[in-house]
């Protein structure tokens, strides 16, 4: 019933089968879809090419429309399951591989070390290592088996860092040279020798002086991070924190203007251009560092001096060290521009320097610390110099492992240690099979 009137069933099919034998309307050239259908449907996907069933007039088939794979092995639906995730996160997949790729250029060596040496980036250009070798053998020109070996070792060290971090090595020979005509000058030379590594190395801007009888413990240390990015924490311009020489600071004398006075300087970090620490004698000079400035043209101009050095040479145990500490100490201006270490941050010492025992948290290397250096100093008397950078090398190569090295160190150590617990199991066991046999062997003379 509709609205009161009845239709019948056949009439409404009757009607419907007028509708549609109509002819359809197209176009002369049956339109854009008709002539471009062919085209299209080539480039579609293909869905269920190899289903079983082809009949595609099954329209409730569960296979028809969706996609199966060509091989439906377990291979086949895994290499499936890859494609539709590569699919589905190829934007992640791809800033993972550029990322990896950018990892892997900047850890090669050579773009590493230009990147970290580089003014703008890492700022390794700043930095040049002056290491005072003894290539000729010094003034009898004559070296043993253990000199050349400390050498080798302390250069590799020094060559290994500067390559890391971008930084420029000037080994110099400290073999005595006759300077002036009447004198003989060895460990003044490394004064004459940071004025010589300023003028070739014109674009640097602190330089960093080494003794041989050195070694750099935390190579992954660089001194931006370790101590330039720090100065204001750790440096000090007050000599009275740590005094060994008990020197009188600040002056006092009234012709001295307020920043002699002040017995902090003007205290702004970049007016420092010298660097160095003390120990328990004073002034520490086999790891120190100047910056180019007109300060520190003067102060190596009145330092080297021969006047000076005529005057006070045969008074002056330690030579150049003497000197800095007699100017540092009559020349207020020398104040103002100077700061100080702690001594462990560049000039750690090892047992029996400043102290037989070495524990001196001050003063002695701190293996659970981490200490970045360690100064052999005064090896040369009653110890052995070839002995102490050996342990303090192989102490290093320890230190600093990779976690590949370390598990396979560990794998190795728990393998010994399994093999000797065994060892002294069968050791006992033997022991035990003796004791008994000699004592049935009692029993046996006894009856």
């Amino acid at each position: 019933m509709n609205g009161g009137t009845s239709v019948s069933w056949a009439a409404a099919k009757a009607k419907s089968d007028r509708v549609n034998g109509y002819p359809s309307f197209s176009t002369r050239n049956e339109g854009f879809f008709q002539r471009s259908k062919r085209k299209l449907s080539a480039s579609l996907p293909r869905f269920n090419n190899f289903a079983p069933n082809k009949d595609w007039r099954e329209t409730e088939k569960l296979g028809r429309g969706r996609w199966a794979p060509r091989d439906n092995s377990k291979l086949g639906r895994l290499k499936t399951f890859l494609g539709n995730l590569i699919r589905k996160f190829r934007l992640l997949f791809i800033l993972a591989l550029l990322v990896t790729v950018i990892t892997s250029a900047i850890s090669m060596s050579p773009l590493r070390f230009w990147y970290r040496r580089s003014h703008s980036f890492g700022g390794g250009s700043k930095f040049v290592i002056i290491l005072g070798a003894n290539q000729g053998g010094g003034v009898m020109e004559w070296k043993g088996p253990r000199e050349w070996a400390i050498e080798r070792d302390s250069v590799k060290n020094k060559r290994k860092y500067a390559t890391t971090w971008g930084y420029d090595l000037e080994i110099v020979d400290m073999s005595t040279k006759k300077r002036y005509a009447h004198e003989w000058r060895e460990s003044w030379e490394k004064v004459d020798t940071i004025r010589n590594a300023m003028r070739k190395y014109p674009k640097a801007e602190w330089f960093w002086w080494l003794d041989l009888n050195t070694f750099i413990m935390e190579p992954k240390y660089s001194l931006q991070s370790h101590i330039f990015n720090r100065l204001g924490i750790y440096t000090y311009r007050d000599i009275n924190h740590f005094n060994p020489l008990k020197m009188t600071h600040p002056l006092t004398d009234p012709f001295l203007d307020p920043l002699s006075l002040s017995p902090t300087g003007d205290n702004i970090t970049s007016s420092i251009d010298l660097l160095l620490s003390q120990d328990c004698g004073g002034f520490n000079l086999g790891s120190f560092f100047v910056r180019r400035s007109t300060f520190t043209d003067r102060l190596l101009d009145i330092w080297w001096d021969p006047v000076l050095y005529e005057q006070k040479h045969m008074q002056w145990e330690h030579k150049e060290q003497d000197a800095l500490e007699y100017l540092y100490e009559h020349q207020p201006w020398i104040r103002t521009r100077t700061a100080f270490l702690p001594q462990r941050m560049i000039n750690s010492y090892p047992p029996g320097a400043c102290g037989e025992k070495g524990d001196d948290p001050n003063v002695h290397y701190q293996e659970r610390d981490r200490d970045f250096f360690v100064n052999m100093a005064g090896c040369e008397w009653g110890r052995d110099c070839w002995a102490e950078i050996y342990q303090y090398r192989e102490l290093s190569n320890r230190l600093n492992r990779s976690r590949w090295e370390r598990f396979k160190d560990s794998v190795r150590e728990r393998w010994e240690g399994l093999r000797k617990a065994a060892k002294e199991d069968e050791q006992k066991d033997g022991d035990g099979d003796k004791d008994g046999e000699g004592k049935e062997k009692k029993k046996d003379d006894g009856k």
